[in-house]
């Protein structure tokens, strides 16, 4: 049964009697299970004097549906721009092709740059292997592989493009650091694979510790990100705040959910310099739709970072201390209440998503005795927005060539002397690599090619210059060879060092 206190249908609003200075936001009730919880976090924020005015909008499956293949229409834009802070309930993005996430495209579009996911341990109540941990994922927002850029270039191999702009690892390092020193946080990790991704990590691990170089009253260090992970899962408390690239930032963020006791108490928040939006982490489980059964945690407590950011944290304070009681009493939806059967924990009793919403917001005004309460009066985050540097007029000197071939009948000792046969005057052929391994020259017959090389093409003198005409006339002569070239990548130097990676076994 729906406890939602306002009218839930699309851009639908109601004044509420007691609110003063009231704030519109933009409600997105979902997909699946998520007008359910949606109404259920509406009637707690409502029940704790939240003075906020929702203005619902339709996204997700049926948008997607009507044929906008990004699942929001252009006017829902203008909406969200008014309103510049969302909340969002879980959607579901059809499968197939065709179909791009909405929650990228939001995220991507309003410039939500921080994506912010606390882990907390509610143990014993909530029972798991880790009982100290409290933990901050600021995960990178916009960038990385999440820029969906992919491309099948040869029958047999396809790209992702792994995108890591400056700008993007100064705004989310900075936002760390102050996220860390506004709510009293001691230290930041930054995660990444910079012993293999040299550039793209190595450029992510660099603005990292430049910024770090900036809070000296907070510790930072360093992991890779596979041992870190596994640190992270293994010894959770013994991090605060981490900070990871886009996808990095995912896993590890669902996993720490997960042995934090589940995925559906893990809330979300996505904030950028004029715009943000929270959510749940977890999807809009359509198989569980209809019940009343979901647990409304994880959005009820992103309403509760909602409330803080939008300057209520009085109210936020009461609705998560009225939550940590109710946890603490052992009221528990369906998800939590499996979890605990036949772990010791005798006194609890399973409700409904709408019954749970109900004791939470019987419960406001009172407190955890055994969980710790949570204080966010004085703690409301103003972040400045982020001091980016101005690396645009670096000087780049093109300094020669990889280009991307298709070939299946030759093999690489052939191919690579049928290039070097025409590489001159302008070039000379370096190497050529498949899959990222050198095979010419000097390639081993062991490893197993594919049908897509990697060619690079270098002035035969390091004081030789390279000109894009000098590259049109080598593909030229590489058409009229009968070799079909499928893309290429410049070589640059910025400001005289190396801005391209050797090959593997150059």
């Amino acid at each position: 049964m729906s406890v939602c206190p306002y009218e839930c249908t699309a851009n639908a609003s109601r004044e509420i009697p007691f609110m003063t200075k009231t704030r519109t936001i933009s409600v997105a009730r979902g997909d699946g299970i998520g007008p359910e919880i949606m109404d259920a976090c509406l009637h707690v924020l409502s029940e704790a004097g939240a003075a906020i005015k929702p203005k619902f909008i339709e996204i997700g499956d049926k948008v997607y549906l009507r044929g906008h293949t990004a699942g929001i229409a252009e006017d829902t834009w203008d909406i969200l721009r008014d309103c510049k802070v969302f909340y969002k309930a879980p959607i579901t993005t059809p499968q197939g092709e065709g179909y791009k996430s909405l929650n990228v495209t939001i995220r991507k579009t309003l410039s939500l740059y921080a994506n912010v996911r606390p882990a907390v341990s509610y143990h014993p109540f909530v029972p798991i292997k880790h009982p100290q941990m409290d933990v901050v994922v600021i995960r990178e927002n916009e960038e990385d592989l999440y820029a969906g850029i992919e491309h099948q270039q040869t029958t047999e191999v396809v790209q992702c493009l792994k995108l890591i702009s400056r700008p993007g690892c100064e705004r989310i390092s900075q936002y760390a650091f102050e996220y860390a020193r506004t709510y009293g946080r001691k230290k930041v990790t930054c995660m990444t694979k910079d012993n293999i991704m040299k550039i793209t990590d190595g450029l992510f691990h660099k603005v990292f510790d430049e910024v770090a170089s900036g809070y000296p009253d907070i510790e930072s260090e360093h992991w890779i990100i596979d041992i870190g992970t596994a640190k992270l899962a293994d010894t959770p408390e013994d991090f605060d705040v981490v900070v990871l690239p886009n996808l990095y930032g995912d896993i590890v963020s669902d996993m720490l959910g997960q042995i934090a006791g589940s995925v559906g108490l893990s809330p979300s928040a996505n904030i950028g310099d004029n715009y943000a939006m929270f959510e749940a982490i977890h999807g809009s489980a359509p198989r569980h739709a209809g019940k009343d059964i979901a647990n409304p945690s994880g959005l009820l407590l992103a309403g509760v970072m909602m409330l803080v950011h939008i300057g209520q944290p009085d109210v936020a304070e009461r609705v998560h201390n009225a939550w940590l009681k109710t946890i603490e009493d052992g009221i528990y939806t369906y998800d939590l209440a499996r979890k605990v059967k036949g772990t010791g924990i005798k006194r609890y009793r399973e409700v409904s998503t709408s019954d749970f919403s109900r004791v939470v917001a019987a419960n406001i005004g009172r407190k955890p005795e055994h969980l710790k309460p949570v204080h966010y009066i004085g703690r409301v985050a103003n972040f400045q927005k982020p001091k980016l540097t101005n690396v645009r007029n670096s000087e780049m000197q093109l300094d020669g060539v990889d280009v991307f071939v298709r070939n299946s009948k030759l093999s690489a000792d052939e191919l690579g002397e049928k290039l070097g046969q025409i590489a001159e005057p302008e070039f000379r052929l370096i190497m050529i690599t498949n899959r990222g391994q050198k095979v010419y020259p000097g390639g081993l017959p062991e490893t197993f090619c594919t049908d897509h090389w990697r060619c690079r093409f270098q002035p035969p003198k390091e004081s030789a210059c390279t000109t894009n005409a000098d590259i049109r006339s080598l593909l030229k002569r590489i058409e009229q060879r009968n070799i079909e070239w499928i893309k290429l990548e410049n070589l640059y130097l910025i400001n005289g060092k190396q801005g391209y990676t050797l090959g593997q076994g150059q």
